[in-house]
């Protein structure tokens, strides 16, 4: 089984449910998970399976709880050649910026060398009130990634 590292971009909690909610699926099948609401990239493994769930806050900015981590892979430039990863964004599709920061990240993570696996969700919260559903739905395709 993996060991996946759920990280979580949250302004009002949104993110942070779903990453729990996926959490209880994985740990349910064996896989080991860690939830981290206050990312740092010095500590976190790179040998994990990381699942980013991050909401779009403002204009289309990072939520407050992300923005050093998303600083750090700015500045210090890691290679995450050997990083895995699966993205969720949260967001409101009545804006322009629907989903901006989690585009933004995999756009980060893809360009430091990590992989993406499966297809990123973003979850409409107009449409969607319950975002832990769409992301249940997505993880049952998901996980197979992590087997390949």
């Amino acid at each position: 089984m993996s060991h996946i590292t759920l990280i979580t971009g949250s302004t009002l909690g949104g993110a942070e449910y779903v990453a729990d909610h996926l959490a209880d699926l994985l740990a349910q099948e064996g896989h080991q998970t860690d939830i981290v609401n206050q990312a740092d990239l010095s500590e976190l493994r790179l040998d994990s399976v990381w699942l980013v769930v991050c909401s779009t806050h403002g204009a289309g900015e990072f939520p407050d709880n992300i923005q050093p981590f998303v600083q750090q892979l700015s500045e210090l430039k890691p290679d995450l050649s050997s990083l895995q990863y699966g993205i969720i964004g949260l967001g409101d599709s009545s804006y322009d910026t629907f989903c901006a920061a989690a585009k933004n990240l995999e756009q980060q993570l893809t360009s430091l060398g990590a992989t993406r696996l499966g297809e990123r969700l973003d979850i409409d919260v107009s449409q969607d009130p319950v975002p832990e559903d769409p992301a249940e739905n997505w993880l049952a395709e998901w996980k197979n990634s992590l087997c390949e």
